[in-house]
């Protein structure tokens, strides 16, 4: 039987060689050194398709000596995916709607007049676009003073969220909070945008910034990071069959 995601320490040894992907229970899985794949509760990592297992083998097959887990971010999702939102839905639809009622979209700022121009250019069309095909009517305020939306539009995001699959909720809810919206993330889905799109659309305020006054160091390797996961976001959606 395969280890998974339960070694212990913080950098546990790489105890495989061989990686590859194979059938298994209508779905598939990763193999190391023939042995299935298993998550942190012992049942088997079956993943929906082909493309998401092989997302999944790529960063076991990518570790060194030691096991980077916390780097694993395909394979925390379809952890997650099997043995945690399947009985957490409602909770995870929620998490979802929650952030939408915060949606970093509506939030503009009261100054400089650059920075707000530019987000009423670039958020806009997005927040028209998710009016037009998801039905989402959102409120756009100055300033940081709450400003609630509407409870039904609250109610067809909690209600998008829920009729995703399991992977694409866990998906979903991982985006929400790595952009500070969930317009942005069930844009990403959806293929209105790439990425790098929607990451750089996140942090229209960040950017501005460092335009102005340059780049921290320790600031540019967290920006890195987020975008990285942005990235494997945008392969996890496009792996499923949306």
């Amino acid at each position: 039987m395969a280890r998974g995601f339960h070694e212990p320490g913080d950098k546990p040894r790489r105890f495989y060689g061989a990686v590859s992907v194979a059938p298994m229970n209508g779905g598939f899985t990763v193999m190391l050194d023939g042995r299935g794949l298993r998550g942190p509760k012992g049942a088997p990592t079956v993943l929906p398709t082909q493309a998401l297992a092989e997302l999944v083998a790529e960063e076991w097959a990518g570790q060194g000596e030691t096991l980077e887990l916390a780097a694993m971010a395909a394979t925390r999702l379809a952890n997650t995916a099997l043995e945690s939102v399947p009985q957490a839905r409602e909770a995870t639809a929620r998490q979802v709607a929650d952030y939408a009622g915060a949606d970093l979209l509506c939030y503009r700022a009261e100054g400089p007049v650059g920075l707000a121009a530019r987000q009423a250019e670039r958020w806009d069309p997005i927040l028209a676009r998710a009016r037009a095909e998801l039905g989402l009517a959102f409120i756009p305020a100055v300033g940081i003073v709450h400003q609630p939306q509407p409870p039904e539009t609250l109610m067809a995001v909690e209600a998008l969220a829920l009729g995703l699959g399991d992977f694409a909720l866990t998906g979903l809810a991982f985006g929400v909070p790595l952009f500070g919206s969930a317009v942005l993330a069930l844009g990403l889905m959806r293929g209105w945008f790439t990425p790098q799109e929607a990451f750089d659309l996140s942090r229209l305020d960040e950017a501005w910034q460092e335009e102005k006054w340059g780049i921290d160091e320790e600031a540019a390797e967290r920006t890195q990071r987020l975008r990285g996961e942005a990235i494997l976001l945008g392969r996890w959606f496009a792996a499923l069959p949306l």
